[in-house]
């Protein structure tokens, strides 16, 4: 099941009986979902397994305000109470993490960073709608995707799973676990590999994803440490380009691009340690190590270069839990992390067009830079149980990021040899070495009213950041010499009810935001940070049991996102239009049916509203509607599941964009298909 609601607690309304809890690390430590003031989401484990996790754009479907736009392979654009963010720093708007440490160094970010997630044996996925900067710091700008891993210590023994699909897709999964003692001492290991040929030419995908983890007691102290290490190779698909492709079933099926490739691995280590001090207070302590390397081939640019990046970074995110009094409590700590990123940028050939394509975007390197970054960010929650119906939440954080930038070429707009270039000067512009400082206060007060034993009435006030990104500041173009960014910034307001009931349970949720120093790259091809944008929406999610055998789920968003600057773009002025690649309405609809033990069965319609694919709102994608059917057989230690997606073959497009080069161009969805699998638990 998926819980939307913020509903089960160990909160209880005067004298009535405690609500069933479900415990989540949203506030940085284990804690009733429903004690949190912020709108927080948890997709459970069963519904992962339902979506087959195939993509991770899938698994976060049922989750309010999230849209994310699946690209080829296993890329995306994130959206979470936001437009599809696009651009080299947009991956800034939303933090992703894994049992609360983030899967990217601050300031190297990603796009589609979740594939490095270990999502497929996942215990379950928060994710903190709006603003988290207080806790989470830099990034968590639009909100929180953190992966929370299984525990060892939950099961002995193991499961093996086994899927096929069309075009050649096949994967095989293995957990195992395996206890100790009685105190609780144990290891687990996962292993998952998937190979996929793509539905489309020339896109096939190969990953490989390992996790290790123990956890061990020292006294009444606990360790948990983990060790995960994802591996990518993918052949990826471009767009295809011309008004309503995707409708082709030919156009849709090829691949303009069949020589871009994507080849990423990631390793992580890191270790969740719980202090307890006395019966009123506890240390927690997260160390971390992390690397990551990828190479790929940026075939929507002109001339084709290839990119080679990674990171390495170490850092520790504390938590000092203190309960002052019955009614008050306070978390604190200190994060701290040191990076190096480097980006590495080579083209082979000569660049195809126009003379002054060929002319302006010369043959070998354009970039080639090294960065060392550090953090250091404070913080500190208050929670005031005022009374038995009010409670009252408040915190503050204080982040300093420092970048210290070292070019390996030439300085300026040269080749890499120094020569001019002609029609003006190369493309590409590359900064002096330099240092850059950015320093953040991120502040939040909330409050939660139980109005009865079944109604919570919830608001909140809070200010989320993201500092530039390195790539925005550093891969220049053209005559600009510094990119003189500062971070963007958000303010939100939210206000939310939700109804706690047996059969029925709902959260609607209305929010406004304004966002200001909005990065962008303007007319000129310089990177500004002078854009602002306004927000609004409203979020719906019902839990209804009609029966014990028949339940409907329901999460359903309409919002609105606009520019609000003085920008113009090739003569159109962009204040007051709706920022392109970002629907009003979409949602996702359920129909749950389990007549006994043994079978299950989803019903599942996606929606997905029409939006603008340009800023100057000229043009757009019609939207679209998808139906898809999940069933479930349960016999003894076999579970037999098949998944049949888009049951009516519908043409549709993942993601629709318009360039002024090429027009309107698509990544064109999968037309319909069937996955079987087979669960064996021992």
């Amino acid at each position: 099941m998926s819980v939307w609601l913020c509903f089960l607690s160990d909160f209880s309304y005067g004298n009535e009986a405690k609500i069933e809890t479900l415990v989540v690390t949203a506030g940085r430590y284990a804690q009733g979902i429903a004690e949190r003031v912020e709108s927080i989401s948890v997709v459970d484990n069963d519904v992962l397994k339902k979506a087959g996790n195939t993509h991770i754009q899938q698994s976060l479907a049922s989750v309010p305000g999230a849209n994310l736009a699946r690209g080829n392979g296993q890329e995306y654009l994130p959206a979470l109470r936001s437009p599809v963010l696009t651009g080299a720093g947009a991956c800034g708007g939303v933090l992703t993490a894994e049992d609360g440490i983030p899967l990217r160094a601050n300031g190297f970010c990603n796009i589609n960073e979740l594939f490095e997630s270990f999502s497929e044996t996942a215990r379950h996925i928060e994710v903190i709608r709006g603003p988290a900067g207080t806790l989470y710091g830099s990034n968590a700008l639009h909100g929180l995707i953190n992966i929370i891993s299984r525990d060892p210590v939950e099961d002995e023994g193991g499961l093996l799973n086994v899927e096929t699909g069309p075009h050649d897709y096949y994967r095989v999964g293995v957990s195992a676990n395996h206890h100790f003692n009685t105190e609780g001492d144990g290891i687990s290991t996962d292993l998952y590999l998937t190979t996929d040929g793509g539905y489309r030419d020339h896109s096939g995908v190969d990953q490989q994803k390992a996790s290790v983890q123990y956890v061990s007691h020292i006294g009444d102290s606990r360790v948990r440490t983990r060790l995960v290490a994802t591996n990518l190779n993918q052949e990826t698909a471009g767009y295809v380009e011309g008004e309503s492709a995707y409708r082709d079933p030919r156009l849709s099926r090829t691949n303009p691009n069949p020589e871009a490739f994507r080849d990423a691995y990631a390793i992580r280590m890191y270790s969740l340690i719980d202090l307890p001090i006395n019966r009123d207070s506890q240390i927690q302590l997260s160390p971390y190590f992390r690397k990551t390397k990828m190479r790929f081939l940026q075939h929507y640019l002109p001339g084709q270069p290839l990119e080679e990046n990674g990171q390495e970074s170490i850092g520790i995110r504390t938590g000092y839990y203190l309960e002052l009094d019955k009614k008050l409590n306070l978390v604190s700590g200190i994060d701290t992390e040191l990076s190096e990123g480097y980006l590495l940028e080579v083209q082979e050939s000569t660049t195809e067009g126009s003379e002054f394509l060929q002319a302006t975007i010369p043959v070998g390197k354009h970039y080639d830079y090294e960065v060392t970054a550090w953090n250091l960010a404070p913080y500190a929650s208050v929670n005031w149980q005022v009374s038995d119906k009010l409670e009252i939440t408040g915190g503050v954080r204080f982040e300093s990021a420092r970048y210290n930038y070292d070019n390996n070429m030439l300085s300026g707009r040269t080749d890499e040899n120094g020569m001019a270039c002609d029609f003006g000067g190369c493309r590409f512009s590359r900064p002096s070495d330099r240092k850059d400082n950015f320093n953040n206060i991120s502040p939040k007060l909330g409050a939660l009213l139980w109005l009865s034993n079944e109604l919570q009435l919830f608001t909140q006030l809070a200010q989320g950041y993201r500092v530039p990104q390195a790539t925005e500041l550093y891969r220049l173009q053209r005559e600009q010499t510094v990119a003189e960014l500062d971070p963007e910034e958000i303010n939100s307001f939210e206000v939310g009810l939700r109804k706690i009931g047996d059969s029925l349970s709902y959260e609607w949720v209305a929010y406004t935001m304004k966002k200001e120093n909005v990065i962008f790259r303007d007319a000129d091809y310089f990177n500004q940070s002078n854009g602002k944008t306004r927000h609004w929406g409203v979020e719906l999610a019902v839990d209804y049991e009609f029966t014990e055998s028949l339940r409907v789920e329901v999460s359903t968003s309409y919002a609105e996102h606009r520019y609000a600057d003085q920008r113009e773009l090739q003569g159109v002025e962009l204040d007051g239009k709706l920022v392109d690649s970002a629907p009003k309405t979409f949602g996702s609809y359920r129909l749950h049916w389990s007549p006994n033990s043994l079978v299950s069965a989803e019903f599942e319609w996606l929606h997905q509203g029409s939006y603008f694919t340009d800023p100057q709102n000229a043009y757009r994608y019609p939207g679209h509607d998808l139906l898809n059917l999940h069933l479930a057989w349960q016999w003894k230690q076999y579970q037999i599941s098949t998944r049949i997606l888009n049951i009516t073959d519908k043409a549709y497009a993942e993601r629709a964009d318009y360039s002024s080069f090429s027009g309107s161009r698509y990544f064109p969805g999968e037309p319909r298909s069937i996955y079987f699998g087979i669960n064996f638990d021992w």
